[in-house]
């Protein structure tokens, strides 16, 4: 039933018959079964629907745009942490595949985890490839979410260096991704993901001072609980200064950051991280990383 309910409400928000706030909404209630307070938000969740739907996101399109961000990154001072890029194209039928090197990853600009990766050119299939990224360039990412901002992005498709994960402080069968909580410069937690893969991947919530909290987590077949601790980042103090700079002005958002060889790579900034209906945290971590998250800030907040 529960699927059913599910199919409807995306049918209904590719229609566009449902608002995007009702969409958020409707999606709260399947996630946590109760509907959200968006007008008076008090946990993560909440707060970033009202900001999303209340507040100022002008700057949103534009920084979630993993292409167009590389600039915004550049002019923070931090262009060392970009990864090498090879190419953007806005069409399939642009992508100049003789360019690319032996190696490389592709990804559209306003997608989540719809990467190809290139290990060997000789034996890459490009045609595959070229389906696949066509059928990414039809997707209007974010309707069926709740996330308005993602229509204003226009699609293209880059190619960048396939960073090696085998050069990380532990064995994995994916980057470590060290998904930074920022609010306002702020930083207070981290949300390691690694050995991602369709299915699933392993996670675990760290403090600034590396300190492991199972706690705040929900584990599921999903968000599994990593089989180990995942040894203090060599560069923790950089990801930190790096994501305490880009989040300055901005009551919250995620800025997701790499290691390899002992250096940083940035990886993309997200405002509505799952769609603002994450429940991969207890409710109340979600409520303790609420009250970090001070809407004052923002140009349209008017108080209760």
């Amino acid at each position: 039933m529960k699927r059913i309910i599910l199919a409807i409400v995306n049918l209904l928000a590719n229609l566009k018959i449902l608002t995007p706030i009702k969409v958020a909404r409707l999606k709260h209630f399947y996630k946590f079964h109760k509907f959200p307070n968006y007008e008076h938000p008090k946990d993560l969740n909440e707060k970033m629907n009202w900001i999303k739907f209340y507040g100022d996101t002008s700057k949103w399109a534009n920084l979630a745009d993993k292409y167009k961000v590389r600039e915004f990154i550049e002019s923070k001072g931090y262009g060392d942490t970009l990864v090498k890029l090879y190419g953007k194209w806005d069409s399939v039928e642009q992508i100049d595949w003789e360019s690319l090197p032996n190696q490389f990853i592709m990804k559209m600009n306003n997608g989540s985890g719809d990467v190809i990766i290139c290990r060997d050119k000789s034996k890459f299939d490009i045609e595959s490839a070229k389906k696949r990224i066509a059928k990414l360039f039809s997707i209007e990412y974010g309707v069926t979410t709740g996330e308005p901002h993602y229509a204003d992005i226009k699609p293209c498709v880059i190619a960048e260096e396939l960073l090696d994960a085998t050069h990380q402080p532990i064995p994995t069968s994916s980057l470590i991704d060290y998904k930074i909580w920022c609010f306002n410069g702020k930083i207070d937690y981290i949300w390691a993901c690694y050995n991602r893969t369709p299915e699933g991947t392993d996670v675990g919530v760290y403090d600034r001072e590396w300190n492991y909290h199972k706690e705040f987590s929900v584990f599921t077949h999903h968000y599994r609980e990593g089989k180990q601790i995942i040894p203090k980042p060599v560069c923790l103090d950089k990801m930190i200064a790096c994501a305490s700079k880009l989040s300055e002005g901005f009551p919250v958002l995620r800025c997701d950051l790499y290691e390899v060889d002992g250096k940083v790579y940035f990886g993309e900034m997200t405002f509505t991280s799952l769609g603002g209906f994450m429940d991969f945290y207890t409710q109340d971590f979600l409520n303790m990383l609420g009250k970090e998250v001070d809407l004052s800030i923002d140009k349209n907040y008017r108080g209760e």
